[in-house]
């Protein structure tokens, strides 16, 4: 491993903070905190077409959130934005020219839409077509001149050696390499407004800011051979790439697309919903890279001194709600109460449920609550009318024996005042109903459960009637009865 590690997350500022592009970002971290390395973030925003106003502040402002921090970014340095460093590009793009390994281009976006279109009419793959083909250096001049007396701006395009092979070694997927002819003619390095390109940019940054290492998805391998042209022309020695596998979706087995609005997949979506940045940071360490062995919760520190690339996945990285869900249901469960009581105190101040039992619905309920919104459904039954109940509960409440339990509870319940009614005195009464009607078990639980909660599952029952009050659970019991 190099002696000097310097990575970087190159987002740009087109949106809000994607699980994907977190995943990327926090893979540098650890990489460069593991090594003792430098975390650089650089926002990339040259496509001024897709800009949205206050991305940048997202991207920071989530990536703080998850735990990440970083040494080197625009907030220090204006430079870390592609859009500070036009002059930098500039001075590279005319070398380029100077060297004759780059030339200005006439083509215009509707002549290359048309080149496009017949050559998919022909069913051959789409490319650029030498505009300069056949032209001694006259014709050259004079198509030039042409050009720009129709006002037309140029952009700078890249010579392209189509018999050469560019490959590398990803210390992902091993040895990989594209011949220059596969990559579709000579392209744009620098466009019409002035701006660079992508795969232009991205490299003058990378070598300009020492980049040891390049870490992203595998959605980028198809830009490495045009950065590797761009590091050949400049005489410069690239850095190590490693391409992370895809993340699929579990439920469809498809790549995890931005499209899919059945899933959950920007950051700022689970802040909303209560879910908690420590488990967030643990699931998304898990796709694509794991430490080996059954166990799966880490805090931050630790994953830091257990990541290395030598455990990237080279399988794509199953995304599965259900398991993040679980995830944080466990830091949920072990986190002090007051931490989940910050968590979970909007959900309930937005239905005006934040009174005076606030606490002990959230210490009840902490041990299965799995993200922080969810404590106003796990707390209807003591807000709203009992519900009608679904097929579950009208099994359990059709049993022989349910009425039986819940008769003989009603009337232990009945001989508690009013200040005895408590969870600790409820919860004998259980075994009081068992000697009295010898039904036990889950024939005894749920009918009284149902009849209570209108549900077949919940916290603690004595607990959860504690604070559902004496005067409602007997209101509840006598309708169960005469139902």
């Amino acid at each position: 491993m190099s002696d000097k590690i310097r990575v970087r997350y190159a987002p740009s500022p087109t949106g809000l903070l994607h699980i994907g592009n977190a995943r990327t970002a926090l893979f540098n971290y650890l990489f460069a905190r593991h090594f003792g390395g430098t975390f650089i973030i650089r926002i990339e925003d040259t496509d001024r077409k897709r800009h949205v106003a206050d991305g940048e502040r997202s991207q920071l402002d989530n990536l703080r959130w998850l735990g990440m921090d970083w040494d080197e970014s625009p907030e220090t340095n204006a430079q870390y934005r592609q859009s500070e460093r036009l002059d930098i590009y500039h001075k590279y793009v005319q070398q380029l020219l100077d060297e004759g390994k780059a030339y200005y281009s006439y083509v215009t976006p509707e002549e290359l839409e048309a080149i496009r279109e017949a050559q998919e009419a022909n069913h051959v793959a789409p490319h650029y077509v030498d505009e300069y083909a056949g032209m001694d250096e006259e014709a050259r001049k004079v198509y030039v001149a042409e050009r720009q007396a129709q006002g037309i701006v140029p952009t700078v395009r890249i010579k392209v050696h189509e018999t050469r092979v560019y490959a590398w070694e990803d210390i992902v997927k091993g040895h990989t390499s594209f011949e220059g002819g596969n990559i579709g003619g000579d392209w744009v390095i620098q466009k019409a407004d002035g701006y660079p390109t992508y795969n232009f940019a991205v490299v003058i940054d990378d070598h300009l800011m020492e980049i040891s290492h390049v870490l992203r998805g595998d959605d980028h391998i198809a830009n490495t051979p045009k950065q590797l042209m761009i590091y050949e022309a400049l005489g410069w020695e690239p850095p190590i790439f490693g391409h992370m596998t895809l993340i699929i979706n579990t439920e469809t087995g498809k790549k995890l697309s931005k499209r899919d609005t059945n899933t959950l997949q920007f950051i700022e979506d689970y802040r909303a919903k209560g879910y908690m940045p420590e488990a967030i940071f643990n699931f998304i360490a898990f796709l694509g890279w794991n430490p080996g062995g059954e166990e799966e919760i880490y805090g931050r520190d630790e994953l830091i001194k257990l990541f290395t690339p030598e455990r990237l996945s080279k399988a794509p990285a199953s995304f599965d709600q259900k398991k993040l869900d679980w995830m944080d249901g466990e830091y949920i469960k072990h986190a002090d109460l007051s931490t989940v009581m910050a968590l979970t105190k909007p959900f309930l101040e937005a239905c005006g449920r934040y009174d005076a039992h606030a606490e002990e619905l959230v210490k009840l309920y902490q041990p299965q609550l799995k993200y922080g919104e969810e404590i106003v459904e796990l707390t209807n039954f003591f807000y709203e009318p009992y519900p009608e109940l679904g097929e579950a509960e009208q099994a359990v409440m059709s049993e022989e024996t349910a009425l039986t339990a819940v008769k003989s509870f009603y009337q232990h319940i009945s001989a508690l005042s009013e200040a005895d009614f408590k969870a600790d005195a409820i919860l004998p009464l259980f075994k009081e109903v068992q000697k009295e009607t010898g039904v036990k078990g889950k024939s005894l639980w749920m009918p009284i459960r149902v009849a209570t909660t209108g549900f077949t599952h919940g916290p603690q029952l004595h607990e959860a009637l504690e604070i559902l009050g004496r005067a409602e659970t007997l209101e509840r019991l006598e309708k169960a009865i005469k139902a």
